[in-house]
């Protein structure tokens, strides 16, 4: 579904406002029924509108769509989603239906699905929904109001910690009747938290009256969404299949979309063996996340006689974070000259070369290349929120927004690596026989937590240059299954992590930032950052009244997470790889927002017969 599942909450990325007509979201309407959400009151849709622009409304529903999950190195052992035990199985969104429903042309706007109207008080704290009648649940059983109020705080008590962290101000949901429930939201709440909120999954209360919510599970829950899980093998692959007549099928939001018949994710806990399965046509689609092998690899003969397609199509989304994140929790990570020691010893140049045919830009911020991204000196705005901050910020924050050093790209700059040695013998970690050491004779070590070999390579390097410093630096090369738990645990030192923020972050910036997700297992705050600085600046975007203000203040934010060094930057590129088996149609314009796979594209049975014919 079009909704925030948790892979939505978690780090979907959306960029700038891209609007032609524009209507009043959140107007003192005085009871007036509205038709959609968003946090700064613009949507492109009218009320009457009859589809959204990225879609085809007349494409044919049938076919199979199947694609590799990741990049390899996944698996599943869950079919609970929403919780923080176990590993979930991709898609399950798609089972269920919710209130609202997105729109990936705008940056977070949610229009009517489960429910036919909503009024919203004056005060902007109650929201009133009133759901569509004959809505039902996949086993023919009514969706009512009191499923909605038993899924939202069930999924704000028991939930995953992304879900948790956004429904914090939640007041109550009560049921006012058999088909309406009431939102009520603390004033604290963000601008955001009301449209994130409606467009999060609806439960059966009754279905979970006898299953606990919070536990792992293989049994394929109740849901009420366009596609219901058919068949799966834990760890390998799980297939949905559509919904016939299904209750939503033809409402705005949904016209044009979820086409297939059957949706079918391939898991490989092996990325080349993931490869070799595509060019045997196993699955039918792939995004490609390894710059060599899309180099190198893409040659086979499907390719060179146009079986199978290859496209390289814009990512307009801010790239958001990628990189090391340090852990913080561990004493030997806590003093920030360290973490640029490591932070500096990386030579992105040589790697970006050597290793990736120069495909990538250096990442330097966590919103990156969006409009909340710090660049050169702050604003008076910046300097305003930051100000009262001066007496323990470091004076960089009040300067060009850092960014990591470049390198002399010979792989070992010295002059580099002598700066990170300094600043290491300052924390306190001198060198005594080639051995890094801390006051007690202890030698410092860091170990990598990684689940798959072919990112060996850029690890390596970086290796060598950290012990050339005399650092005892290894990888721990484990499962995907072990590494889900680990990082859940914080149990680490040092682990890649990509986050991409939505261009209205509002409340999830609390789940990767704040001090009490620093604490919270299975949150997204995976360097343990602590600081009350961050969290006021938080609280500061959380409650922002206007884009322009978000904008800055996420720009203060910015500065100050840089000054920490509490991860070391990867790379970036604005597009996608994608490579398909020629069997699908699509429309001409994809989602500003999102890749628009599976949702917007279609089975096309001429070309697949074509395939046929081909082998």
């Amino acid at each position: 579904m079009a909704q925030f599942s948790r892979r939505h909450v978690l780090g979907l990325g959306v960029g700038a406002l891209a609007a032609t007509r524009l209507a009043p979201a959140f107007a003192d309407n005085g009871g007036k029924k509205l038709h959609g959400l968003s946090a700064f009151g613009e949507l492109k849709y009218s009320a009457d509108f009859r589809r959204f622009d990225y879609v085809n409304a007349d494409a044919p529903k049938g076919g199979m769509f199947s694609q590799l999950v990741g990049a390899g190195g996944s698996t599943f052992n869950s079919l609970n989603a929403f919780i923080v035990k176990g590993d979930r199985a991709n898609g399950m969104e798609l089972t269920f239906a919710s209130l609202m429903a997105r729109a990936f042309d705008e940056p977070d706007a949610v229009y009517l699905l489960a429910a036919e109207d909503l009024t919203v008080s004056p005060d902007r704290l109650v929201f009133r929904f009133q759901l569509r009648p004959g809505i039902t649940f996949h086993d023919g059983s009514e969706i009512t109001a009191s499923d909605v109020a038993f899924s939202l705080t069930t999924l704000k008590s028991k939930g995953h910690p992304a879900y948790a962290s956004v429904l914090r101000d939640l007041a109550d949901a009560t049921v006012e009747d058999k088909r309406t429930v009431q939102l009520r939201f603390q004033p604290t709440r963000g601008l955001d938290v009301p449209a994130l909120a409606a467009a999060m999954p609806i439960f059966s209360e009754k279905y979970y009256s006898k299953r606990s919510f919070d536990e792992t599970s293989l049994e394929a829950p109740l849901g009420s969404g366009p596609y219901r899980v058919a068949r799966f093998e834990q760890g390998r692959f799980v297939e949905f299949e559509r919904v016939k007549n299904w209750w939503g099928e033809n409402l705005p939001v949904c016209r044009g979309l979820y086409n297939f018949d059957i949706l079918r994710d391939e898991y490989y806990r092996d990325r080349e063996a993931g490869f070799e399965a595509f060019t045997g046509r196993n699955y039918l689609f792939r995004e490609e996340f390894t710059s060599r092998v899309w180099a190198t690899r893409y040659d086979f003969p499907a390719i060179r006689d146009g079986r199978v397609k290859r496209d390289v199509i814009p990512d307009e989304r801010p790239s958001g974070a990628q990189g090391w994140l340090l852990n913080t929790r561990r004493d030997k990570f806590k003093d920030r000259r360290v973490r640029e020691a490591l932070t500096i010893a990386f030579d992105f140049e040589w790697t970006n070369k050597n290793l990736m045919y120069g495909s990538y830009q250096r990442t330097h911020s966590v919103f990156q290349n969006s409009d909340m991204m710090a660049r050169g000196e702050p604003s008076a705005e910046e300097i305003a929120l930051l100000e009262p901050f001066r007496d323990r910020l470091l004076p960089e924050v009040f300067g060009p927004a850092w960014i990591p050093p470049e390198t002399d790209g010979s792989g070992q700059d010295r002059k580099l690596l002598r700066s990170a040695g300094e600043l290491l013998n300052a924390a306190g970690w001198t060198v005594k026989d080639g051995r890094r050491l801390n006051a007690k004779g202890e030698q410092f070590s860091a170990e990598f937590l990684l689940t798959e070999r072919s990112f060996e390579p850029h690890h390596q390097t970086f290796i060598k240059n950290l012990r050339v410093l005399g650092i005892d630096a290894n990888i721990r090369l484990v499962d995907p299954a072990q590494a889900e738990v680990r990082l859940k645990d914080f149990d680490f030192d040092i682990a890649i992590a990509r986050f991409i923020f939505p261009q209205i972050p509002g409340s999830s910036l609390r789940n990767y930032f704040s001090s009490d997700s620093a604490k919270t297992k299975g949150s997204n705050n995976l360097a343990g950052i602590a600081d009350p600085i961050v969290d006021a600046l938080v609280e500061k975007a959380v409650g922002a009244q206007t884009q322009a203000e978000l904008n800055y203040t996420c720009r203060a934010l910015d500065r100050v997470l840089r000054s920490g060094r509490y991860w070391i930057p990867h790379w970036n590129k604005a597009s996608h790889w994608i490579a398909y088996w020629d069997q699908f149609g699509f429309p001409p314009t994809k989602p500003r927002y999102a890749r628009g796979t599976p949702e917007t594209w279609w089975y096309e049975a001429a070309k697949a017969a074509k395939l046929e014919q081909a082998k």
